[in-house]
């Protein structure tokens, strides 16, 4: 097999620039988790980044643009920025008080439980670390609910006669008959706290700035890619690509062993060897950029014209709608697979090694899946097209998200996202970009792509990220998945209608080559017949 070195400095780029995102991007949801963040203020948070995603992208371009001798350098800086950030996070300070790692506890006898005393009663209110919650309890002859303290101690909440107090002992009457009692304790209602902590305010900045960093690294990576490729290179770039999918799975499957075997089974997760991932893999990358030769963009005479001309085309303005829902399918498999996933963990008695298994679901989407349909996107695409293809990958998230709600363990949902991950994300992703690429005018390709990119992970990730947050709140996990599932079953029916029915003869035909020209080049080179 003939090594391309043409290629080579950006297989290394996206292997190792992939590799130091792997131990951390996919376990931020539940890092947030662990701290007590809810579903549905993580999917603000969430909401809002991609928003800061369309700000960022064409500030970054135009420091890029204006400090041309300066390219290299800042594209550098920028990657040691977003490592930072997302090393940082080892460095904030642990909350204080217990943690509620099930809901459940078996044989508790409530009238071996003090009573609260006025100071001890004031505490959760002044943030000391103290939390209380109202608790159900399940006795033999008697069900009855009274509001529980558990005292500031760090870790797992449990009852005690050291770390559990009664506040009301009016609603304890039942106590002294009723022992071996199973006992359901709702949330903590201490959010004011932990939302006016240090740690929180914390990790809403250095994510948000990490993951604004990541975005733009990842689409100057592209446009590297891209220029590299050559014009009509971009079936090729799936395997270019694919050598970030083989780095990311690599360490983050690494990362979820090691924290599960860092913690010592403990249910709050210690992540210093995901750090320590990232600080490596990241130090190894700045050395390989050394080689990348960032792109030279020849842009458009009238590249606004060239574009507003482009974007009043239906059958553009459907591309665009639907891909908007292919990034909102995707924000919440992104966003909130792994916190489904610990509910699941949860209620089947899979916490002790729930970080392993999440690791091992990413090694499995990308070492499995995304390898493969990275790989075979170009033939896929050069057989069916983008309309066919288009509508197998909708079809195909219906079918993912309808399975991991039927999963009964966190371990069947491996073997799921093994399948289904590549004829979704992989094979969606590569679609987009490439109908983008194809569709654009002459001079119009980085443009376009960014509007496209807006459109998918941007405007789609805030829509996604905020409705499933709401939906995950009230319906939770199961209802919510099966939702979605229908909507990308729908869509997967609407857009096969429509690609019948009408875009069938506007879409870009990716069996030959077919180049495009600007409005006044075709223009030129057209013979108008006179009236």
């Amino acid at each position: 097999m003939k090594l391309n070195y043409k290629q080579l400095p950006i297989k290394a780029h996206y292997f190792f620039f992939m590799a130091a995102m792997g131990p951390i991007l996919p376990f931020l949801p539940v890092y947030g988790k662990q701290l007590g963040v809810s579903p549905l203020v993580m999917g603000s948070i969430t909401a809002v980044l991609p928003i800061l995603f369309l700000i960022a992208k064409p500030a970054f371009g135009f420091l890029v643009d204006y400090f041309d001798s300066w390219k290299k350098s800042i594209f550098v800086a920028l990657l040691a920025v977003t490592s930072t950030c997302y090393v940082c996070m080892c460095f904030l300070p642990v909350l204080p008080g217990p943690v509620l790692p099930d809901h459940r506890f078996i044989n508790i006898s409530c009238d071996l439980l003090p009573h609260c005393s006025l100071e001890d009663i004031s505490r959760p209110d002044l943030c000391t670390g103290a939390k209380n919650t109202t608790c159900h309890w399940t006795c033999k002859d008697e069900h009855f609910s009274t509001t529980i303290l558990f005292q500031a101690v760090k870790g797992e909440a449990s009852f005690s006669s050291n770390t559990t107090c009664l506040i009301n002992a009016n609603s304890t009457s039942y106590c002294s008959q009723s022992t071996n009692c199973n006992v359901t304790c709702d949330d903590f209602k201490d959010k004011h706290c932990l939302y006016s902590s240090a740690t929180f305010w914390g990790f809403v900045f250095l994510m948000c700035l990490g993951n604004i960093g990541f975005n733009v690294s990842n689409s100057i990576s592209d446009a590297i890619c891209f220029d590299i490729l050559g014009v009509g290179g971009e079936m090729g770039y799936g395997r270019q690509r694919v050598w970030g999918t083989i780095g990311f799975g690599i360490t983050a499957s690494l990362a979820g062993s090691l924290v599960d075997y860092w913690s010592k089974g403990e249910i709050i997760k210690i992540y210093t060897p995901a750090f320590l991932l990232v600080f490596v893999f990241s130090f190894i990358d700045l050395f390989c950029c050394k080689k990348l030769k960032l792109p030279i963009m020849v842009g458009s005479t009238n590249i606004l014209k060239d574009v507003s001309q482009l974007l009043k085309l239906k059958h553009i303005i459907i591309f665009l709608c639907f891909a908007t829902i292919a990034g909102i399918l995707d924000s919440f498999i992104i966003y909130f697979l792994f916190w489904y996933l610990e509910d699941l963990a949860m209620t089947t008695g899979h916490m002790n090694e729930i970080k392993l298994i999440e690791g091992l679901i990413v090694a499995a989407e990308t070492l499995g899946g995304e390898i493969i349909f990275f790989s075979l996107s170009g033939k896929i695409l050069k057989k069916l097209g983008f309309g066919y293809t288009f509508t197998f990958c909708f079809v195909c998230y219906a079918i993912r998200l309808g399975l991991i709600s039927l999963a009964s363990t966190p371990w069947w949902i491996i073997p799921i996202e093994l399948f289904m991950q590549g004829p979704t994300y992989a094979l969606c992703y590569t679609t987009i970009v490439a109908y983008a690429s194809k569709v654009a005018p002459t001079g119009t390709s980085a443009t376009v792509q960014g509007i496209v990119a807006g459109m998918d992970d941007g405007f789609g990730f805030a829509i996604g990220s905020l409705i499933g947050g709401i939906f995950y709140k009230i319906f939770g996990g199961v209802i919510t998945l099966r939702i979605f599932s229908f909507t990308a079953a729908i869509t997967a029916f609407m857009y096969l209608v429509l690609h019948v029915a009408y875009l069938k003869h506007m879409t870009p035909d990716t069996r030959r080559n077919v180049e495009w020209k600007t409005p006044e080049e075709a223009k030129d080179k057209c013979v108008v017949a006179e009236a």
